[in-house]
This record gives C-alpha cells, sequence and structure tokens, in this order.
C-alpha cells in the first residue's frame, strides 16, 4: 500500500510538471501547434524556413532538460511552416547524456499538451542496410528498442495514456504513404527501414552491427525510440525520418567520428528541410 502510494504521487508530480511548462509556455505565446518536429543531430536548418512567432530557449522552460550534444541548439520554435502551425524542438535529448527516459521524452508530453497532434521524429542514423548510400533519407517503417530501458516503466498516468499502448503500427502509414507522394513530386528519393535504438554514446562494433542486421535492423541510432514510444501513449499520428550519416558495414568498417556524422546531415539538410516542408503543407490531407 505504501508503495501505491509513493508510485500515484511520481505520476501526480510528472503531470504537474508538464502542466507548468505549458502554462509557461502560454505565458510566452498565445500560438497553438498543430504539428511538432522533432530536428536530430546536424538537422538545425530546417528553422530557417519557419515564419517565427516565438523562440524559447530549453534552459528557461520549467523542468526541461539541458542540451548537452554539438549541433543540438536547444530551444522550441513556434511558428508556420508550410502553412502549418507548428512547434520544432531544435535539438533533442538522449539517455546517454545521463538523463532519465522520463526526462529525455518530457518535450513529448508538453508538445501534446500543447495542442500538437502530429509528430514527425527525424535523426542522423548509421545504415546498415548496404543498399543505403550517405546522406539518403529513410522512413522509419518499424523499430526495435535495443535500450534496455522503457520510458514507460512505473505508475501510469491515465491522463497521460492507457496502461498497455498498442506498438503494431507506431509510425502511421497514412503518413508514410503521402511522405512517399511528396518524395515523388519532389524527385528526392526515399527508402523505408527498421530503425534499431540503443544506448549509445559508442559507435557499434562488426560483431554488433551484424547482429543488428540478423535482427532485421536496416538503421542504427541513439535517439527516437523512447520518444515513439510516448508519443505512441500520448496519442500523437507519427512520421519517422532518418538522414543515413555513415554505412555500417562490417566487412569494410573504417572509423567514423561525430563531426563526419554532422557534415553528412548537414550535407542532407536542404533536401530534408524541404521535404517537411511540402510535407507539412500536405497535411490537411491526413485525416
Amino acid at each position: 500500500m505504501v508503495m501505491k502510494s509513493v508510485q500515484q504521487n511520481n505520476s501526480t508530480s510528472l503531470f504537474q510538471k508538464v502542466t507548468k511548462s505549458v502554462e509557461f509556455l502560454w505565458k510566452k505565446t498565445a500560438f497553438r501547434p498543430e504539428v511538432a518536429i522533432i530536428l536530430g543531430t546536424g538537422l538545425g536548418n530546417l528553422t530557417n524556413r519557419i515564419q517565427k512567432e516565438a523562440a524559447v530557449p530549453y534552459e528557461s522552460i520549467p523542468f526541461f532538460p539541458r542540451s548537452t550534444v554539438v549541433s543540438h541548439t536547444g530551444r522550441l520554435i513556434f511558428g508556420i511552416l508550410g502553412e502549418k502551425p507548428v512547434v520544432v524542438m531544435d535539438g533533442r535529448f538522449h539517455y546517454y547524456e545521463g538523463y532519465s527516459l522520463e526526462q529525455v521524452t518530457f518535450p513529448i508530453r508538453v508538445l501534446k499538451q500543447l495542442g500538437a497532434k502530429v509528430l514527425v521524429i527525424s535523426n542522423a542514423a548509421g545504415g546498415i542496410n548496404l543498399k543505403y548510400h550517405r546522406g539518403d533519407i529513410v522512413l522509419i517503417s518499424d523499430h526495435l528498442n535495443l535500450m534496455g530501458v522503457n520510458p514507460l516503466v512505473g505508475a501510469n498516468d491515465e491522463r497521460f495514456g492507457v496502461r498497455f499502448p498498442d506498438m503494431c503500427a507506431p509510425y502511421s502509414e497514412e503518413l508514410m504513404k503521402l511522405a512517399e507522394q511528396v518524395a515523388h513530386e519532389k524527385n528526392i528519393s526515399l527508402a523505408r527501414g527498421v530503425y534499431a535504438g540503443v544506448q549509445g554514446p559508442n559507435l557499434e562494433t562488426r560483431a554488433e552491427y551484424r547482429m543488428l542486421k540478423t535482427l532485421g535492423a536496416d538503421l542504427v541510432g541513439m535517439s527516437t525510440v523512447p520518444e515513439v514510444i510516448v508519443g505512441v501513449h500520448a496519442g500523437f499520428q507519427i512520421l519517422g525520418l532518418s538522414v543515413v550519416s555513415d554505412i555500417c558495414d562490417p566487412d569494410h568498417l573504417a572509423p567514423v567520428n561525430i563531426e563526419e556524422i554532422i557534415k553528412v546531415a548537414n550535407q542532407a539538410g536542404p533536401k530534408l528541410d524541404l521535404f517537411v516542408q511540402s510535407l507539412v503543407q500536405k497535411l490537411p490531407d491526413v485525416h
């Protein structure tokens, strides 16, 4: 009985934190977004295409973590993109930074309470599927949670979502078909793939790449999966996008560093920016 009481208090505390963050943001802007976008490593230039209404640094938002990763600016941007009201996370949080998954996924709760219904998540990922090339954009069709942890562990607060959210289709088939239509119109090559989420921060060994391929992974990265799990729990319609930053061929593996990964992501950035803007513009066609 004592443990049950403690768990309920913890759940209530999370709800109160989210509420305080949302109330703070509503004092900063009356803007109400319909679409939430998370920008991954090296993919922050999309913000230049937004007609900005407000930009709020993470450090000023109650209970928001602080972004510590190179290329992650760390601010929430409200504005118009593709004629749609959006809120953009210019930088995200990772489990390997030392945050709990509750902290990593805290912004997802806030974005939902702000009114967003569609969640577009991007990342830079290693390409395990050798048909991919560096700079390719890949639709995440499914994922493997190999982080060894889950953001929904603990007491469930029904105000956020159900105890056992169904994950048979975490990524919206409707949004993926729309994305493929947009890619065709813009002459952008777009594949589909399964994303494996790992803890990091180290890159994988040759044996680990072979294991991931055997498990059915096409991509590997250190983010996205926790946010998607919480996004499904919250009721978002979700689209996941990976930019292939390096090729993970265990038989021809060469050392890679974060600077190279960011460089490739930056080079692919204009293509991704155009794609996301065009996609958001067509979202009224999605029901």
